[in-house]
């Protein structure tokens, strides 16, 4: 991923609104993500548009249709075209060769995988990230949601620890310490989008991160000392 300025919102494009792809452009929506949607439904593209704003009908996704969306103006765009797979791999190659910095890429075979794995992209099997989503919840009650958007990369919803309340986001350094990054903080139902370093974690604060699974564990590990 492309390194951001600190409080910049990553931009994310998803191409795809099957299952997998509407759901994810629900959850990111949900984070307050700067998003943008591409399908060539125009019945999906309407009903994704009262989540995200930015949702566009396309009917070719050949190279010049792609730039025409703004898409190569993205941190990551997702793939989500697994069962077409020749469309998958034509839309992957596009992508990767306009420079997106992260293209993932939704396969439905080892074979398919190993493709998109040589175009560039990272892969994803989404039935296989189900059943990792569903273990890490299972680890840990202070892990309240989990999404993999790659082997790499994880969204997850964080219930504050007692050691951390009172403390400011400057003082834990969840990017040093464990390797995450707070995209948003959640508390009684009111959102705060940009998260400052003078921040004071609040009892019942939900921190919604990125990150990989060792910095999850790490987190969940450290959290866990002051309950032993």
């Amino acid at each position: 991923m492309s390194n951001k300025r600190k409080n910049e919102k990553m931009s994310y494009g998803i191409v795809g609104l099957g299952r997998f792809g509407y759901a994810l452009a629900e959850e990111l929506a949900e984070t307050g993500a700067d998003l943008l949607v591409i399908d060539r439904d125009e019945e999906k593209i309407q009903e994704i548009r009262e989540l995200v704003e930015n949702a566009v009908v396309v009917k070719n996704l050949e190279k010049k249709t792609l730039l025409e969306t703004g898409i190569q103006n993205c941190d990551v765009a997702v793939v989500c075209i697994g069962e077409q797979m020749d469309t998958s791999i034509l839309t992957t190659l596009n992508l990767v060769s306009i420079g997106i910095p992260t293209v993932i890429a939704k396969a439905n075979s080892p074979e398919h995988g190993e493709i998109l794995e040589k175009l560039g992209a990272e892969v994803v099997y989404p039935e296989r990230d189900m059943a990792i989503r569903l273990a890490n919840r299972l680890e840990t009650a202070r892990v309240l949601d989990f999404m993999q958007l790659s082997e790499r990369i994880n969204i997850s919803k964080l219930l504050i620890p007692e050691r951390l309340v009172g403390k400011t986001v400057l003082e834990v350094n969840f990017r040093s310490h464990f390797g995450l990054n707070i995209i948003a903080i959640e508390n009684n139902h009111t959102l705060v989008e940009t998260v400052k370093p003078d921040y004071v974690f609040s009892r019942g604060d939900i921190l919604i991160v990125s990150g990989s699974n060792e910095g999850l564990r790490k987190f969940y590990e450290w959290s866990e000392k002051d309950r032993r």
